[in-house]
């Protein structure tokens, strides 16, 4: 018997009393971030949400075996948000629907969720109508004309059927009691409310395709409502991409066992809290970056100058010479070679290496 035939389908339980460690130390991780995120300038609360929000969005997608270009989410979540972004390309319409996706949840955390918003959601996740080279019913609930919803595993002809999804005749019944849950005020946890409301809508499956992504596009909406914050700076997905086996296997037992939720929430909490631990080392080099500019800007620094050396902080490719830096900024050799040994005159900069080898780091990078 699956989850959603039990008789007091969809009255989940759970221990409180389970859960209260757990609680406690996502709360306070979440206040200790926040806090470490609130003493940084605007400029690099920014730079931290467009790495986050790249992190998610690829992650999510990568859940369900679908490999997006990073700097091109990255690039269009910078054109939307505003953000400044040092490698600016072009991105791709599939690209931009997805992001589209995220920065509704996340920006628009108040606003209800309805059978309108995700249906466009889900235009957005598929804007050709086809899921890989199979056409997909778009923007509306599924149907079950070719048998019921399934989850199954890859093995071509033994295949392991994970889990059967409620009948589609059900589904607009159990979507309006789930948007009713979530839109509605309650005094259950909110933490613990992000983590019914993804193992609910997904345990429902209303559309043909894209449910695990929906899902987490709405833990996101739960989470920022949580918080009472569009920014976002630690990546769910990104850690249960990490622990993607863990991830199908407690969905399988908890899908398959009885409103008894309290394992699920559980693990749902402990990922939530490795999310956090894992985001503390992205903010740490976002504040050392940040230290570093203060005293940097002692310094009448042009624009080239400034974006060299952001992109040295953000992980330049290969080594730094003077031929690249004029090719980047679009000036002569000489100019170049100009911009770089002020750098060193003022202590930003340091020479590795001579002749054909030479090249420069930053010397607080050492």
């Amino acid at each position: 018997m699956y989850i959603h035939e039990q008789k007091n389908w969809p009255n989940f339980i759970w221990n409180n009393d389970e859960l209260f460690d757990i609680i406690t130390k996502v709360s306070f991780k979440q206040g200790e971030l926040l806090g470490k995120m609130q003493s940084l300038g605007f400029d690099f609360r920014q730079e931290a949400l467009l790495n986050n929000l790249t992190e998610e969005i690829t992650k999510s997608s990568e859940i369900e075996g679908e490999l997006l270009n990073k700097d091109e989410v990255r690039s269009s979540i910078a054109k939307r948000l505003n953000i400044h972004n040092a490698k600016p390309i072009n991105s791709s319409h599939h690209i931009d629907g997805v992001v589209e996706i995220m920065i509704d949840a996340t920006h628009n955390f108040d606003t209800a969720l309805t059978y309108e918003r995700l249906c466009g959601w889900h235009a957005a996740l598929f804007p050709t109508g086809y899921s890989g080279t199979y056409k997909i019913k778009t923007a509306c609930y599924r149907d079950d004309k070719d048998g019921p919803m399934q989850v199954v595993s890859n093995n071509k002809g033994r295949e392991i059927v994970y889990y059967e999804a409620p009948q589609a005749t059900l589904i607009e019944k159990y979507m309006n009691d789930f948007f009713a849950w979530v839109n509605k005020n309650s005094d259950i946890n909110s933490l613990i409310k992000a983590a019914i409301s993804h193992l609910w809508f997904i345990s429902i499956h209303p559309f043909e395709d894209g449910n695990g992504r929906i899902a987490r596009a709405i833990t996101e909406l739960m989470l920022a409502k949580a918080e009472k914050s569009s920014y976002r700076f630690y990546s769910i997905s990104a850690q249960i991409q990490k622990q993607k086996n863990e991830y199908y296997k407690i969905l399988e037992n908890t899908q398959k066992g009885t409103l008894d939720i309290t394992n699920w929430i559980k693990w749902f909490l402990k990922t939530m809290l490795q999310a956090l631990e894992t985001s503390e080392t992205m903010i740490a080099k976002i504040i050392v970056k940040a230290e570093n500019w203060m005293e940097f800007n002692k310094f009448p620094l042009d624009e080239n100058q400034k974006k060299m050396i952001n992109m040295l902080f953000d992980g330049f490719e290969g080594n730094l010479t003077s031929s690249k830096w004029a090719k980047i900024c679009k000036c002569s050799q000489d100019t170049a070679s100009r911009s770089i040994k002020q750098l060193i005159e003022y202590g930003i900069l340091k020479q590795q290496g001579s002749g054909r080898s030479t090249h420069y780091i930053l010397t607080c990078g050492e």
